[in-house]
């Protein structure tokens, strides 16, 4: 699968999740919170995948 679709499936991804974990947890949560959220979950995606992949 091409970098920039992965990319893409994992903005998305991180996104409807980071929405749906802060508005479970903590509704009244700032919306930077909440894209500061994102961001971690689409970063720690590629982190596991580094890992995932030296293990080989």
């Amino acid at each position: 699968m091409p970098a920039l679709q992965t990319l893409v499936i994992r903005a998305i991804l991180g996104v409807v999740f980071g929405i749906l974990l802060m508005r479970f947890f903590y509704p009244e949560a700032h919306p930077a919170v909440v894209a500061l959220l994102c961001v971690i979950l689409v970063g720690l995606s590629y982190v596991t995948e580094y890992l995932r992949r030296r293990k080989k």
